[in-house]
């Protein structure tokens, strides 16, 4: 009897945990080949998970709403039409603890397509601010651990991050006495205090007792997303100081441009060009001069990154927001920016968004004009250092400035604004780059071709 045993998949380099959001199929059901088992749900995509075995399933070994680690099997399925009733099954975990040696024959157990890498141990990174999943938040909050704390887990995650096994074991050593706490440090006795009051208030602002609205009021809850969105929201004003630049600037060009190629465009390419392509096309060119934008902070490591990764701010039907990722956009030509903002704009539309297309992102646009706003002042993408807002774009009336004098024109004006991470973005820095983006819009070539 042969059993395939189904895992949870790997789902991008920084996920290490997926929540179970429904389960497709029973104990008992038949299964076929590619048919989908299970949803799953990370901080990034929800996903259906196939089975890449035709049997029955014997065992389902998480419950919905359960949070998994990646690679943890969770659930078995029985192949070559055996009777979901024989009990090798059931016996199989037990005889696997009591010889951890032992490896799994080949032929009796299939994974899923997602297949799971170890992830080396990295030695934990103190002094300095890490990113932590909600999960981990949550967790350390229930158990009283601050933040200052928190930075002193190792962790096993990607780049050190702590995961939900890494903070849970720490809980556990906590409670045996095998760490000593924090409050044996050499600290001022007036900032405890004033720490642990601040905590205590927000705890009680986080979980009131019961808040009489008053009024004639509809109170909705959020679904999982928004919350998601929200703590990612105000976890990034924690960690970054955030500075934002404006500027203005004229892209008459860009929009007689592409008026004139849309047509030929769609009909040469076969798919639609927006303005999204053009802006990302000019931003790749500034970040090549200015890599400092192009990073990350790791505690008190400046992370430059190599590949050029933007990620374009795209609402959802919900009404809630994702940021799909187009990967090394500076290798894309024109075509190949189009055919990725559209592919991926219509997969977050449509709920198919693969949860690689949302990672890895170094660099994030996000087009505040599309809902008719003239600027904003956007909150950075962590663990990214910058996010850049496009606002809509208008006709008005601009001096003109020409070898023959000045002259007051209609022109295609737009706002820029951008959002920096002032730990390792000086006003300067932010300021020459949006600059510089400004100036790439106005100077767009109008004959040119695609």
């Amino acid at each position: 009897m042969a059993i395939a045993e189904l895992v949870m998949p790997k789902m991008g380099e920084s996920i290490m945990e997926a929540t179970v959001l429904k389960w497709h199929k029973k104990v008992g059901d038949s299964v076929k080949q590619d048919e989908t088992v299970l949803e799953i749900a990370t901080d990034k995509v929800d996903s259906e998970v196939p089975s890449t075995a035709e049997g029955t399933i014997t065992e389902i070994l998480f419950k919905e709403n359960d949070v998994v680690p990646i690679g943890t099997v969770i659930a078995r399925v029985e192949m070559n039409g055996q009777a979901a009733g024989a009990v090798k099954p059931a016996a199989q975990p037990q005889q696997t603890q009591q010889q951890p040696a032992q490896q799994p024959q080949p032929d009796k157990s299939v994974e899923v397509p997602y297949t799971p890498q170890n992830t080396p141990t990295i030695a934990p990174k103190g002094g300095g601010n890490r990113f932590y999943s909600p999960l981990v938040l949550n967790i350390a909050n229930s158990e009283g651990i601050s933040m200052a704390e928190l930075e002193n887990v190792p962790g096993t995650g990607n780049e050190g991050r702590v995961s939900k096994k890494d903070i849970l074991q720490y809980v556990a050593d906590k409670k045996a006495g095998k760490i000593q706490s924090t409050n044996n440090e050499v600290r001022n006795t007036k900032e405890d205090a004033v720490e642990q009051r601040s905590t205590s208030n927000e705890q009680r602002s986080e979980v009131p007792s019961t808040v009489n609205y008053g009024g004639n009021v509809e109170i909705i809850e959020m679904d999982r997303m928004r919350k998601l969105i929200a703590k990612h929201m105000v976890d990034s004003k924690h960690t970054s100081p955030h500075v934002t630049s404006f500027t203005e600037a004229d892209v008459t060009n860009m929009v007689l441009w592409r008026e004139k190629v849309k047509k030929s465009f769609e009909k040469q390419e076969g798919t639609k060009i927006t303005f999204t392509p053009l802006f990302i096309e000019c931003i790749v060119r500034v970040i090549k001069r200015h890599p400092m934008i192009n990073a990350s902070v790791d505690g008190d490591k400046i992370i430059i990154k190599k590949d050029i990764n933007i990620g374009m701010a795209t609402a959802l039907p919900s009404g809630n927001l994702i940021v799909p990722v187009i990967k090394n956009a500076d290798m894309l030509n024109l075509v190949g920016l189009s055919r990725s903002v559209n592919g991926l704009a219509d997969s977050a539309r449509n709920n198919k968004l693969k949860p690689d297309d949302t990672t890895g992102g170094t660099f994030t646009l996000t087009n505040v004009g599309t809902f008719g706003s003239l600027m904003g002042t956007p909150i950075i993408n962590q663990p990214q250092v910058a996010i850049l807002a496009v606002g809509a774009i208008k006709k008005r009336p601009v001096v003109i400035e020409t070898p023959q004098g000045d002259t007051i024109g209609i022109r295609h004006m737009m706002y820029l604004s951008m959002s920096y991470d002032h730990r390792i973005v000086d006003g300067s820095l932010g300021a020459s780059f949006l600059t510089e983006v400004a100036k790439e819009f106005e100077k767009w070539d109008p004959n040119r071709t695609w």
